[in-house]
C-alpha cells in the first residue's frame, strides 16, 4: 500500500486560513497531476482542487474557487493547499492524491494513490 502523507490540518475560525502539505514518494509524484479531496461526516468524498505535473494548469471546485490555492514544488515532492476565508462547511477530512495522468482531473477514479487524510475543523 502506497500512501501520501498529509500535514497541516487543525482548527481554524471562520474567515481564517490554513495551509495543508502533502509529501509523496518520487515514484508516485513524478509525472503525475496531484489533487485534493475532502469528506465531511455523513457526506460523499468530493473534489477540491487539482494541479498538473508541470504546475501550469489548475482546476478548482466551484465551492472553493477564489478561496483555496493549490501549488506544488517538484524539487521537494510536495504539494500544498492554501485555504483562505475558511467557512464552517469546509470542515472535513482532507485527502491528497496522485493521478494516473499528468493533466488535471476532478475524477476520483483517475487518482491512483491516496493519503491517510488530515482533519480540518472550522468553527463559527
Amino acid at each position: 500500500q502506497v500512501q501520501l502523507v498529509e500535514s497541516g490540518g487543525g482548527l481554524a475560525q471562520a474567515g481564517g486560513s490554513l495551509r495543508l502539505s502533502c509529501a509523496a514518494p518520487g515514484r508516485t509524484f513524478s509525472g503525475s497531476a496531484m489533487g485534493w479531496f475532502r469528506q465531511a461526516p455523513g457526506k460523499e468524498r468530493e473534489f477540491v482542487a487539482s494541479i498538473s505535473w508541470s504546475g501550469g494548469n489548475t482546476l478548482y471546485a466551484d465551492s472553493v474557487k477564489g478561496r483555496f490555492t493549490i501549488s506544488r514544488d517538484n524539487a521537494k515532492n510536495l504539494v500544498y493547499l492554501q485555504m483562505n476565508s475558511l467557512k464552517p462547511e469546509d470542515t472535513a477530512v482532507y485527502y491528497c492524491a496522485a493521478s494516473r495522468q499528468a493533466v488535471v482531473t476532478p475524477t476520483p477514479w483517475d487518482y491512483r494513490y491516496w493519503g491517510q487524510g488530515t482533519q480540518v475543523t472550522v468553527s463559527s
